[in-house]
Parts: structure tokens; sequence; C-alpha cells
């Protein structure tokens, strides 16, 4: 099952912290749209620079050029590597009540967070802290994070994320680990 999206521009945030992969994720996601010969675009939001501190960063995906060049008021989909900052960020804001999509690292189910946080838009779960600690042993959770996304939104296929995990890592282990990361959170991922 996935969900469906306008075929313009779809607009991305992923929130999560210093250190665990948020600029990679973005990379990845641009790098994986264009094997699939479509358009992407990434870039971080800067603030405090430092390892654990919140962070965000932005993708763009279309079929078609993107001339945009802004930061994302109103994204369709939302990404959350870290559930902590549910307390801290309305990582909500702008996300359409109705077709917006959040994906949470999460060991709680999508109705749990639903009714702790009140969320009225389509929410979908993964425990990417476990599959990273058992992959990597440490939490990195973008790659996990970006196996979910494609489950939930469709918009790249597995195929492409693992042509660009080769392109920016190249032969080697840990190429191989991400492959497995990603792979494992797409098929564990809940939809509600």
């Amino acid at each position: 099952m996935s969900w469906n999206y306008k075929n313009d521009v779809t607009e991305i945030i992923l929130f999560g912290r210093g250190g665990m992969g948020v600029v990679t994720g973005t990379e990845l996601l641009t790098e994986a749209a264009a094997h699939e010969d479509k358009y992407g675009q990434s870039f971080p939001l800067f603030g405090l620079e430092r390892r654990g501190a919140p962070f965000r960063a932005y993708v763009r995906l279309s079929n078609e050029p993107i001339y945009v060049r802004t930061e994302i008021h109103q994204p369709d989909i939302v990404i959350v590597m870290d559930q902590t900052l549910l307390k801290l960020l309305d990582v909500t804001e702008g996300l359409d009540s109705q077709n917006g999509t959040l994906i949470i690292n999460s060991t709680h189910s999508p109705s749990e967070l639903r009714s702790e946080y009140g969320f009225q838009c389509k929410v979908a779960t993964v425990d990417a802290d476990h599959i990273a600690m058992k992959e990597f042993g440490r939490r990195i959770t973008n790659t996990p994070m970006i196996g979910a996304f494609c489950r939930v939104s469709g918009l790249v296929q597995l195929t492409s994320v693992f042509k660009a995990v080769s392109t920016l890592f190249g032969e080697s282990a840990i190429t191989e680990k991400n492959i497995n990361a990603i792979t494992e959170a797409y098929h564990s991922v809940v939809m509600e």
C-alpha cells in the first residue's frame, strides 16, 4: 500500500538531530530521483550546527524541473528521525491535515501517536533506531527512514535508492549495511 501524491512538486521536510544523517538522507532522495529521470532538490536549514541539536532539511521531488529555491512552509510529507522532537517542535506546522503524511521513527503505532499528539494527517511509523543499532551500532536513522519513505510515498523505488547508496558510498561494507537498513524499514513500516 502506498499513498498517492500530486504529480507536480512534492515537498518534504526532514527533522532530526545533528549526527543522525539528515543531510545525507536528503542527498540520497535526490540522487534516487535522478536515477529515475526525475528532478530533485535538497538543502539543509543550518542553525546550531552541533551533534545532537535539532536540525531540519528540505527536499523537493518532481517529474518536471524545479525552479523554486525557498524554504518549505507547506510540506506534503514530514519525516521525523527522532521521536523526542515531537515534544520540542511543531513538526506538523504547514502540513495539510487531510492529505499530509508524517513518517516517524517510533516504537509506537500510528494510532498511539495520533492519540497522544492529536495528529489529523496520515501517520506511518518504523522503529528506525532498532534497525540502525542492528546495522551500524549507533543511531544513524537516515537510511531506515528513507526505506520507510519509499514504501509510504511510492515516489522513488527501492532499486533507485540502492543505486543512490552505491553512488554516494561506493562498493563497501557500509553500502551493504545501508541497503539492509533500507530494506528492513521498507518492509516493517506501519501505515494507518
